[in-house]
């Protein structure tokens, strides 16, 4: 079947690239179905759905949005429109994926209408601020794709050809090639930062498939987390093992290596169960070019590669982190279970290593077990979270709630 794709951009001022985007996408069999969300003026080719129809989808008229003298609000109101068209056009089926392009207003627009798409449809965003630290990472989809259009502000030139010829292949080839996700059997939400730092995941993933379970385990690294948040506040996960808590924290304390302000809430909002751990909230993760806070030239120091380094909170700092932990988790909908190994909770949080910290991990323990009350269940264990104590009273907490219908049981193949 030939795959139809969406492309949006403002098909007044940038109708050049649009047409050659567009051409190369027919070139190589694909159709178009193109969606302009200019304001002030014309579309210089022809269009499938005009500025008028997005802005009409919420209420709105082009006469009334240039009325504002808003600029920014203006395209908000269009923002808004071009995503609910994107949802319908696509549940309708006549779109099989979508591609934008733009500098910062329209990427801000295409970001809008990517977080329309349920995952597994290929969305791509060409723009001129892709991976830039203006894009906060709760505005992205899931799955997401940016393509950095180099030299591609105003008028075509062959390096911006390059940029938009080589979109045009990935959009079409991603929209012939996808298998969406199916999900057959119960998933299992996991965090996880890397496997070296956290091992528990290669405990847990053989024993979870032998129960039934599909697992996805997610980096928090800032894009991972992000993405299970999303997933989470979907319901997508029949359980969630959010066992790394690094970008909490790392949101607490201002740092460029986040998942937004709403990392651990999504399971919370949907009512999702939660079995949760605080896995490498010990430490702060910055990023590999910035400078170390002066207020923590004196902590123990890891350097992790080029992109990421980390330093280590106090035990003041760790009661904070204990008592943010608990408040955020009390406002979950559904069931909620904190293990707290007293032993350790990263790798570098072992004799002799970096982060060892005895007393600073008995005194974020201490404030945790006087904070986590009411609806929260809590364990506390005496061994480290990496150790294979910790796995065993996790897949013991699962079985428990699958025998009380709390969790949904695997399904295990014949």
């Amino acid at each position: 079947m030939t795959k139809t794709i969406l492309v949006i951009g403002t098909f007044d001022t940038k109708a050049d690239e649009l047409a050659y985007l567009i051409g190369r996408i027919e070139a190589q069999g694909g159709a178009v179905l193109a969606m302009d969300v200019s304001v002030l003026g014309e579309a210089k080719i022809p269009v499938e759905v005009s500025k008028h129809h997005v802005a009409a989808a919420v209420g709105e008229t082009i006469d009334g949005l240039i009325a504002l003298g808003e600029e920014g609000e203006a395209f908000a109101k269009m923002s808004a429109g071009a995503a609910l068209l994107t949802r319908r056009l696509h549940e309708a089926g006549r779109v099989h994926g979508m591609i934008a392009l733009g500098g910062t207003m329209g990427t801000d627009l295409a970001l809008d209408c990517a977080q329309a798409l349920p995952l597994g449809v290929p969305k791509y965003i060409v723009s001129t601020v892709a991976g830039s630290p203006l894009i906060a990472a709760e505005r992205m989809a899931a799955d997401v794709q940016f393509i950095l259009w180099a030299g591609g502000l105003y008028g075509l030139n062959p390096l911006c050809k390059s940029s938009l010829s080589q979109a045009a292949g990935a959009v079409l080839g991603a929209a012939q090639a996808v298998e969406p996700p199916r999900f057959d059997r119960p998933m299992i939400g996991m965090t996880s930062l890397g496997s070296s730092c956290l091992k528990y995941m290669k405990r847990l993933h053989p024993e979870l498939t032998r129960r039934g379970y599909d697992i996805a385990v997610f980096h928090t690294t800032g894009m991972g987390g992000m993405a299970f948040e999303r997933l989470a506040v979907e319901g997508v996960f029949a359980c969630v093992m959010d066992f790394s808590l690094q970008e909490f924290v790392n949101v607490q304390h201002g740092s460029l290596v986040s998942a937004g302000a709403d990392r651990l809430t999504g399971a919370g909002r949907s009512g999702t169960p939660q079995l949760v751990a605080p896995g490498a909230a010990d430490i702060l993760d910055l990023a590999g070019w910035q400078e170390i806070p002066p207020r923590f030239h004196d902590r123990p120091f890891h350097q992790h590669n080029r992109l990421i380094k980390n330093v280590a909170f106090n035990a003041e700092e760790r009661r904070a982190l204990a008592r943010a932990m608990a408040e955020r988790l009390a406002g979950a909908k559904g069931p909620t279970h904190f293990f707290l190994p007293k032993g350790g909770i990263e790798e570098w949080d072992r004799p002799g290593e970096a982060a060892h910290d005895p007393e600073g991990l008995a005194a974020f323990a201490d404030e945790a077990e006087r904070a986590l009350t009411g609806r929260v269940g809590l364990t506390t264990l005496e061994c480290h979270i990496n150790d294979a104590q910790f796995c065993q009273a996790v897949l013991a907490k699962l079985d428990e709630w699958v025998a009380e219908g709390i969790v949904a049981a695997g399904r295990v193949s014949a």
